[in-house]
């Protein structure tokens, strides 16, 4: 039953979201079953890098992807599909040295698209591995004395020792390109996957990240996902080329969108936050809908829940997964109070939310806005995206256009490259060519 309770207020909370959109369709009204429902494949990775994928231990196929042959040329149907692919990959072997125990290797995404004068709508469904929406994501813990993170990915080390118990997000993500990032139409999301990334080969050092001049002047010290035209040398992190290079790559929209709905982050919030991918993974200009809940300077929470509206201050571990647990700025959240008598053990979210209000979400980070609910296993989410957005970070989607399109789903506690992705799809607004998924036009 509560777990029924904590359903609804999500999807009442992401629905009121709507409200100043009047003008376009209410996503929660629009008849899907009349919209066709297309079944994207997605499957675990492992450590499968674009470094990978060039290299002589991608046997057979390293040459054609060198020369730009698209993956589906040598993985298609009669070789099991991306099911027999990630049910092989999820296992412990050459591209898999720490596997998680009961990953799954495959989830059957359904999408749909939908469109009218202003506005795409995305729907998205899924199975979770879990019988629980995975809305919880880490959190900081009192210990006595002060404060430390409590809850890690399943890919984590202290999670694989049992040090750690295993919490992460729910999380879908949606790559698009408009045509103009070189190879991304046949090798998709693997342009962006690189070694020394977290969980994936030579893991780069927060030594190496201060003494390289491109880590550096992006302000990073660790790898995100980035593109392969923006290193001199394409399979080498450390080769970036200079600002003006990477100014003129943005310019003409050599970058690929990088929309991402969280279902602990965003979700709450009816919003999927709204980035881009180029020398690194990099979030839109403005203002997110998200923020870390601990001092930089102190390690002690920055916020912690009114009493008066939810009776308490923190939650201990047993009630994880055990009601709403979202720490929304301007309405359940106030100011920390370190004089309070905290005990061992308390908990307080890692991330607190800005609701849309006058100190929420703004700009080209917030674009888009997104409705979703989970029930008897199965995430339903949409995302409604603005047509012709003219920002600098956004690739516009448009009446008549097609793209290029990657998916992904972060499921099941963990985070990185333990998701299920799909090989580079194609998504279609009212053009006249064959695509994967048609956007269906509305009435």
């Amino acid at each position: 039953m509560k777990t029924a309770i904590l359903v609804l207020s999500i999807f009442f909370t992401s629905a009121l979201s709507f409200s100043n959109h009047a003008a376009a369709a209410d996503p929660a009204k629009i008849n899907w079953s009349v919209i066709p429902v297309s079944t994207v494949g997605l499957f675990y990775p492992g450590q499968s890098s674009y470094e990978w994928l060039i290299s002589e231990g991608h046997k057979g196929a390293a040459k054609e992807v060198r020369h730009g042959d698209s993956c589906t040329t040598c993985h298609d149907e009669q070789d099991g599909g991306e099911q027999a692919l990630g049910e092989k990959l999820v296992q412990s072997g050459r591209l898999e040295p720490t596997p998680v125990l009961g990953k799954n290797g495959f989830i059957a995404l359904k999408v749909q698209a939908a469109y009218d004068a202003r506005n795409a709508y995305l729907r998205f469904q899924w199975k979770t591995a879990n019988p629980y929406p995975g809305t919880e994501h880490p959190y900081l813990r009192f210990d006595g004395r002060q404060w430390n993170t409590y809850g890690y990915p399943k890919l984590d080390k202290l999670v694989q020792e049992g040090k750690q118990p295993a919490l992460y997000e729910d999380r879908l993500s949606l790559v698009i390109d408009d045509g103009k990032v070189p190879g991304f139409a046949s090798q998709g999301c693997w342009l962006t996957c690189h070694d020394g990334q977290r969980d994936m080969p030579r893991l780069l050092a927060r030594e190496e990240a201060h003494t390289n001049a491109l880590m550096a002047a992006i302000r990073k010290n660790d790898i995100r996902k980035y593109l392969p035209s923006t290193r001199r040398d394409p399979a080498n992190w450390k080769t970036g080329k200079s600002a003006h290079d990477m100014a003129k790559l943005k310019a003409e929209g050599g970058f690929l969108d990088l929309i991402q709905w969280r279902a602990h982050r965003t979700h709450p919030t009816g919003m999927a936050d709204d980035g881009y991918i180029l020398e690194s993974r990099t979030a839109d200009a403005g203002k997110s809908m998200f923020g870390s809940n601990a001092d930089p300077a102190t390690d002690a929470p920055k916020y912690m829940w009114n009493a008066k509206k939810t009776g308490y201050h923190a939650i201990t571990a047993g009630q994880i997964r055990n009601g709403d647990h979202f720490l929304i700025r301007d309405r359940n959240a106030v100011p920390f109070d370190a004089t309070l008598p905290w005990k061992e053990g308390d908990l307080l979210p890692s991330y607190y939310l800005n609701y849309l209000s006058g100190k929420g979400a703004k700009g080209s980070v917030a674009d888009n806005r997104s409705i979703a609910h989970w029930k008897d296993g199965i995430w339903t989410v949409v995302i409604v995206r603005p047509l012709n957005l003219v920002n600098d970070d956004d690739k516009a989607l448009k009446s008549g256009g097609v793209y290029n399109v990657g998916f992904a789903v972060h499921d099941d506690n963990i985070t990185t490259r333990g998701h299920q992705v799909s090989f580079a799809k194609t998504l279609g607004f009212g053009a006249s060519k064959k695509v994967d998924i048609r956007a269906v036009r509305l009435k």
